[in-house]
């Protein structure tokens, strides 16, 4: 009964704080007939503990595997393999099962164990009747991933300047200089639990929808695995995202190389201020595609 108190003092709290997340609005009719649907026929899936959690695990093994698929394919069509940030260098199934081995012994150790204490413990989660405002859902989206961009761009920082922190906690994740998506979650217990803490405590500290919360916990996985997954395609983020804005994965691949540049896992601009960002290396691919783009435009200028 506690603990049923302290959740709904908790969404008490979010609705009289506001900021900016006001369940409903002018907007809500957009997002309003999937959100009825999703509570009508599925709101003890929703409310479940054990949502978020499957969520994580289902996307994260999907993306893995959506890339490894990719890697096949980049072994025998070059031009898939031309757009592998090292695509002089082939992934060795060796480096897969050391991976993915580490991957599987921390899902049954840790997120199966996890997943049940949940389960138990924690109340089902209250669902508002109102759907998100598209506005709020995509402001929603864009504060968890600026908060949790910030909140890893300390550690990573302070567990690379310590030299105790960086062996004990770190220096794991570092075992590859050139990431491929399994290595996305080769790291510790401390950071994978780190990491997993702030992705379900964010979207609540921020007062969000749970739709918009769920759908945080989806992009999260998909953006971490594409930090890793060592392919720079044309139409990848931080192509699309201006002034560098967004590192993603060629940003982060120098990392791997370069430990003291780049900390941020997704945007650029804590790096630019603290000055560890390093400039990022384009596969030739990108590099041959926005060569078209620039003498196709020029061309266009000078008719």
């Amino acid at each position: 009964m506690e603990r049923l108190n302290v959740a709904k003092s908790l969404g008490d709290n979010c609705e009289d704080v506001g900021v900016g997340m006001t369940y409903g609005g002018p907007e809500r009719s957009l997002l309003q007939p999937a959100w009825d649907y999703l509570r009508s026929n599925h709101q003890d899936t929703l409310r479940s503990p054990l949502l978020p959690v499957y969520l994580s695990v289902s996307t994260y093994f999907l993306s893995c595997l959506f890339y490894s698929a990719v890697d096949v394919l980049s072994s025998v069509f070059p031009g898939t393999n031309c757009y592998r940030i090292h695509s002089e260098r082939p992934i060795k199934k060796t480096d897969v099962v050391k991976a993915l081995g580490l991957t599987l012994y921390y899902h049954m150790v840790l997120v199966f164990p996890a997943s049940l204490a949940q389960w138990y413990w924690r109340p089902p989660l209250p669902l508002p009747k109102d759907a998100p405002g598209l506005s709020e859902l995509l402001l929603g989206l864009l504060g968890c991933l600026l908060l949790f961009d910030f909140q890893y761009f300390l550690w990573h920082l302070v567990h690379h300047r310590s030299k105790w922190l960086y062996v004990l906690f770190h220096s794991l994740h570092h075992e590859f200089s050139r990431p491929f998506s399994w290595v996305t979650q080769y790291m510790s217990a401390w950071e994978l639990i780190s990491l997993g803490f702030w992705t379900t405590v964010d979207p609540v500290l921020l007062c969000c929808h749970p739709l918009t919360g769920y759908i945080f916990m989806v992009l999260n996985v998909v953006a971490s695995v594409d930090d890793h997954s060592g392919y720079d395609f044309p139409w990848a983020l931080h192509h699309l995202v201006p002034l560098g804005l967004w590192g993603g994965p060629v940003k982060h691949d120098i990392h791997h190389q370069k430990p003291s540049t780049n900390f941020a896992p997704y945007f650029s601009h804590w790096d630019w201020l603290v000055g560890s960002g390093s400039v990022a290396r384009l596969s030739s691919g990108s590099r041959r595609t926005k060569e078209t783009i620039a003498k196709s435009a020029s061309s266009k200028g000078a008719i």
